[in-house]
């Protein structure tokens, strides 16, 4: 069972991820936030990874995150589309054909990207506090570099919050394309992100479901047990 950050090289870019559990078992792989890094999963991944049904468990650092910032080149391309292909290549890299699906905000926009542009590749797909991809109506304003060396690439968060503020329509569109069993987990009122957009993210997804959690946006993290009551029965093989 692997715990610390391993690498691959992914068409020049150098993904970092973690790995819990035996490479035989199901796997489902866990994008994190925005900011985040794969580490964030740690204690979801080893529950996962050792729970009544073991499954085998990955967690990448996103492109321009955490070690995949360090450990690569910081490839200053930072558009969904290019953290979304990453994930398919890192699955395909691995040899695996189909897998459950796990984000969080940022790294549950990219999932749904992949369970749209791939469907067969995503079995089970849980978004956990994800926003309909709609506009920002304001928009976003432009964001303030905090002092000091950061944990991820700047330029990813002006890339991002650009296409935050103006989506491809194209991703709205697309959702219909989603054919796995989806799961939604809201934060509920305490969350920033609308959980009428949830509401919206789930009509729009063929075989959808929400189930809320009143922690605000991080709710794996601030109700782990919870969080996991409701995803492991969703995530059974």
């Amino acid at each position: 069972m692997h715990t610390q950050p391993q690498t691959l090289d992914l068409d020049g870019v150098t993904l970092a991820y973690r790995a819990w559990g035996h490479e035989q078992a199901p796997p489902v792989v866990l994008l994190h936030c925005r900011g985040a890094d794969g580490g964030d999963w740690t204690a979801i991944a080893h529950r996962l990874a050792t729970g009544p049904h073991p499954r085998r468990v990955y967690a990448p650092d996103l492109r321009g995150h955490g070690g995949s910032s360090r450990f690569g080149d910081r490839p200053g391309a930072y558009r969904h589309e290019a953290l979304r292909d990453d994930v398919r290549a890192f699955l395909g890299a691995l040899g695996i054909a189909r897998a459950d699906v796990v984000g969080h905000s940022l790294g549950g926009t990219v999932a749904c990207l992949l369970a749209q542009q791939a469907p067969g590749l995503v079995r089970r797909l849980v978004l956990e506090d994800v926003p309909a991809p709609l506009p920002l109506d304001p928009p976003r304003p432009p964001a303030r570099r905090p002092e000091g060396d950061l944990p991820y690439d700047w330029a990813m968060i002006r890339a991002t919050d650009e296409q935050r503020n103006a989506p491809d329509p194209a991703w709205f569109a697309h959702l219909d394309r989603i054919t796995a069993p989806t799961l939604l987990v809201a934060g509920g009122p305490d969350s920033f992100v609308p959980q009428e957009e949830i509401a919206l993210l789930a009509e729009r997804i063929p075989d959808a479901r929400v189930v809320t959690v009143d922690a605000g946006h991080l709710v794996h993290a601030a109700r782990p047990e919870e969080f996991l009551a409701a995803v492991e029965p969703f995530l059974t093989p």
